[in-house]
This record gives structure tokens, sequence and C-alpha cells, in this order.
């Protein structure tokens, strides 16, 4: 047989135009050559956040250069989400940088008081100094399941403006321009500044100029405000440790200021009446009073739901469906709860938190991994229970624009679910943390206390008091979500409202991960739930209304709400005695 003939490789003209052979032949051929690559780490290296600026203009050939370098950036499905918005406007730079003020005095007042104080000495910004500012707003207005890529991490859009700045910052530094980027706004006053329309948000603004410094190191790491961590201890090898030993981030959120809460007191004194003559109202109002001492005028229902896999051990008198039942009657706004809200004067954010069926119009937080029945198996994957937190800490935050924030859930199984989290939170046994839920019988109820004492001797086995870890292992979606509303609400400074027991277990656990979350708290209600007395005891609450209700979805928390809002009225329009 002949040997086969060779032939020249067809070349393309448009593309790359290297063969596998070469490839193969030299894997890294597609480097660059060592000086660059070291001039690369010396750029990356040098970069810092700019505070300090001369007054200097900046060539536009160099802004354009920036901008550039962000456009160049890599984007999810190359959505190339990115706005730049270049402002040079005195006026507008004055009322962004009048806003950060008073942002960083609100985050230093949440703060420890000497770590707050650490923060006010501390220069955040150069929004006056510097001779423009570019902010880098996310066109988010794309159905998230129309862009490659963001079906599943819907936030991805968000990176991909993140990933825009750096390539601007490190554009930036190469020039010998200075950049500082500044997160002290509330991003919805931000965004009214700059009259960005729904759907469009910002990541905050960057101070673009000469520097009028030159620090050598990371001037928050100068500062003693925080130190750089060895690489080696954020780096894992396949998967998380089991035993979670890494540090923890730190967190330094307060309770309300003393000063605001004996100025609550002393207010309530000054009206025509009988000191604390509202009773246990009184006490809850004094606390609205201390967390936002101008008051509240209104609010918003976070009303989370989940199915789960421990309605298999046949512990509920419903069927599954019904949570994707209630869901959609609550997002057509004619679930019980968001009824409630609305004759309170509270909006409502529904939550798909991993429904069965998932629920359309409903905001999704759902689980990605696959769920266990408390009694085998974890109920989420840590993955999951730390996203959805997170993702709960942005909807806290989202919700506490609008006031005071109430608690809600849905889900089919849940009250053996919350039993199960008290039992291992305040170390109850099965006759202590089991109710009958709702429409329960008498054999159903031995079997959740079968179930739930396995649940607990299954956790106990684990010799860990961390409450992220006890939330994965026994908890649920909404339970993940709902505390990490309780933190992100808190930390923006909001009341917030718990309605029944499956709330008030979120809120304890937001506590554990947070002890300073409890001087934002406000018990709307006492359900018949047997662990929501214990619970509530062990948060340090006395609840507003005692009625017997089973009806979950927030209603408890919106009628204690309306008992709020008109407890503020009648304070603002009683009679004063000085």
């Amino acid at each position: 047989m002949p040997e086969p003939t060779s032939f020249p490789r067809p070349v393309p003209t448009i593309g790359d135009t290297s063969a596998a052979h070469e490839r193969s032949a030299d894997p890294r051929g597609w480097a660059f050559d060592e000086q660059t690559i070291q001039a690369l780490d010396s750029v990356l290296t040098a970069r810092r956040d700019i505070r300090r600026f001369r007054p200097d203009p900046v060539p536009e050939e160099l802004v354009r250069a920036v901008i550039e370098s962000g456009h160049a950036g890599p984007s999810v499905g190359h959505s190339q989400p990115w706005r730049f918005i270049v402002v040079e406007d005195a006026a507008l730079r004055d009322r962004a940088a009048a806003m950060a003020d008073k942002s960083r005095l609100w985050q230093a007042a949440r703060m420890a008081p000497e770590r707050g104080q650490q923060l006010l000495d501390l220069k955040l910004e150069g929004l006056r100094e510097a001779p423009l500012g570019l902010v880098v707003a996310c066109d988010r207005r794309a159905p998230a399941v129309g862009v490659l890529g963001r079906a599943t991490f819907t936030d991805a859009d968000m990176w991909s403006c993140a990933a825009a700045i750096e390539n601007m910052w490190l554009t930036a530094r190469a020039h010998g321009l200075g950049m500082g980027w500044v997160t002290l706004f509330q991003p919805e006053e931000l965004a009214e500044l700059l009259g960005l329309p729904e759907g469009v948000e910002t990541l905050g603004w960057l101070c673009l100029g000469w520097p009028d410094e030159r620090p050598p190191a990371p001037g928050l790491q100068r500062l003693a405000w925080s130190t750089k961590l060895p690489v080696d201890d954020v780096v894992l090898r396949d998967r998380w440790p089991a035993d979670d030993s890494l540090v923890k981030p730190t967190s330094h959120l307060r309770a309300p200021a003393q000063d605001r809460v004996v100025h609550a007191t002393d207010d309530a004194d000054d009206l025509l009446t009988t000191p604390g003559s509202l009773g246990v109202l009184d006490r809850a109002l004094n606390r609205v009073e201390a967390v936002r001492p101008q008051g509240v005028d209104g609010g918003c229902l976070v009303l989370a739901a989940a199915d789960h896999p421990v309605t298999s051990h046949r512990i509920s008198s419903f069927e599954t469906h019904v949570t994707a039942d209630v869901m959609r009657a609550n997002v057509a706004g004619q679930g019980m709860g968001a009824v409630a809200a609305a004759g309170a004067g509270l909006s409502s954010l529904v939550v798909d938190a991993g429904v069965e069926a998932p629920v359309a119009g409903a905001r999704g937080a759902r689980p990605l991994d696959p769920r266990g029945d408390l009694l085998a198996t974890d109920a989420l994957s840590s993955d999951d229970a730390e996203a959805l937190i997170q993702h709960g800490k942005q909807l806290g935050c989202e919700a506490a624009a609008h006031g005071m924030v109430v608690l809600g859930e849905v889900g089919i199984g849940n009250t053996t679910v919350a039993s199960a989290l008290a039992s291992a939170l305040l170390d109850l046994d099965a006759d202590q943390s089991v109710g009958l839920g709702t429409a329960a019988d008498a054999d159903m109820v031995a079997r959740k206390r079968v179930l739930v004492t396995g649940a607990r001797e299954r956790w106990l086995a684990k010799h860990s008091d961390d409450p992220m870890q006890l939330l994965a292992a026994l908890g649920g979606g909404e339970f993940a979500v709902l505390s990490g509303v309780v933190l992100g609400a808190a930390g923006a400074g909001a009341v917030v409202v718990l309605d029944g027991l499956a709330t008030s277990v979120a809120a304890l656990l937001a506590v554990r991960m947070e002890p300073a979350v409890q001087g934002y708290l406000i018990a709307g209600q006492q359900s018949r739930e047997t662990a929501h007395a214990a619970v509530l005891t062990e948060l340090g609450l006395e609840p507003l209304l005692a009625m017997r209700l089973r009806s979950g979805e927030g209603v408890g928390g919106c009628l204690a709400a309306s008992l709020l809002l008109q407890g503020q009225r009648m304070r603002r329009l009683v009679a004063r005695t000085r």
C-alpha cells in the first residue's frame, strides 16, 4: 500500500491560526515574556485605594483608556452589562459627598464603640477632591434566564461589572492615576441622584484623578484596621474543610446605642399619659425609636417558602403542593400574608427558597444541591446554606429601605424543621419542642417526636456549636434566607418583626451568628407551637400578641406591625407635658 500523501494544513486567515501539534509541543507558547509578566505583577501589587487627590484635570485620552479597559473586561454570556457614567458636575459630586458623609456616620453608629470611632478616624473617600467620578452601573433589565450563564448564577452580571472595575483600577495605576472605590451610599439614593431607571444598579462610585498620596501598602492595612491574610490561609483543595476551621470574616455590628435607648424612654415619659400605659407595646415602641429615632411609616413583609424532604416521614396533614399554591396566592396579592401586609400598609417581597414546583413571580433564592430529611442526611449542603444566608442579607437590606421588616414563611413540614432546630439550639427534648402543627393528630405528633429526637441526636454527634453548620444539618431554604434577612435588615438599621416559631428560630440562628442583632428584634406574636415560648425567652423578647394563631405567612407579624405603626402615631399626636 502506498504511503499516504501529506498535504499542507489549511490555515485560517482569521481567528486562531495555531495547530494542535504546535500547542502540544509548546504548552507555554501563549505566555508573555518574563519582562511583561513582571510588569503585570508590579501593577497588581502596587494597586491602591486612593483617598487623596490633586485638583489637576485628567486628560480625556486617559479617561478614555481607563473606560476602555473596563469595557475589555470579561462578562457572563458576553452580555456587557456595564454602563460607565462620567461625573464632572461639581454640584453632583458635592451631593454624592454629603450622602457618603451621612452613610459613614450611620455605619459607625452601628459598630462597637471603639471600632466605630476608629472608622471615623479613617479617610474613606475623595469625592470632593477628585476631579471626576466614574460610576459603574449594571443594567440588569434583561431576564437572567435569557443571558447565557446567568440562569443559575443570577448575580454574574454584577460580578462582570466588578471585573470591569478591577481592569479600570489597574489601568489607572499603570498610568500613574489614582482610583478609589467608594460604597458609602444607600444604593437607592445614589441611583436617584444619577437618575437610574428601575433595574439598573450601581456598584458604588469610583474617584479618579492624580493621587495626592503614594501609599507603600494598602491603607486599611497600614492603619491597623485589618491585616493581610497569608495566601495559604485562603487556598483550599477540592472542598471546604470538614471541621470548618477557617477564620470567619470579622463583623463589628452593634446594637442600638445606649443614648438612643435612653432617649426613647425619656421621650415617652413626656406624653400626657401614665408611663408605660401601653404595656408591652410601649416597650416595643421604645425599641423602634432606639433603632430609628425618626420613626418608620411603613415596612415590608419578606415571605419566604420552601418544601422539605422530611415530609416523606408523614409528619404533615397536607400535600407538599400546598406550599406552591399558597405562594402563588401571595404573589397575586391574595394570600393571607399579602393581604395582612397590605392592610398594615406594608409592601410584600415573596421569596421562593426551595418550593418543589418553582413559583412564577417570586424572587428566586433556591438551593442548588440535593436536600436531606434531617434524620439521615443534612437538610442543606454547606454551600447552599452559606449562599442562601448571603442572598437573605441582600433581601434584608432591600426590605429595610421600606421601614420595618416583617418575617413570614410558608412550607409544608416546616414546623417539624423548626422544632428540630429549636431542640438543638436550646437543648430541648422532643416533648418540649414538638407541637401539633397545623391539623395534625396524635399519631402524627408521635412520628414528629421520633424524628426530632433522631435529628437532634445526629446533630449532637457532630460536637459542633456553629449555627451555620446547624442550619445546614437541620434547617431548610426558608430558614437560611430568613436568617440572612435578619442579619441584612439589622445591618441596615431596621427593626425586624417576627411572626411564629419558624421565623423566631431563624432570628435565633442570626443572633447566634451576630449577637448584636437581638437589639433590632420585636416579637410580633407567640403562637401555640410548643417551642415558641422557649425560643422567645432565649431571645429575651416579650410578644405583642398571643392569639393562638396558626396561619403562618407572616400574618401575626403584620398584625403586630399595625400596632407598632398605630402606636407611633399615638406618640406623635398625644399631648405632651412639656
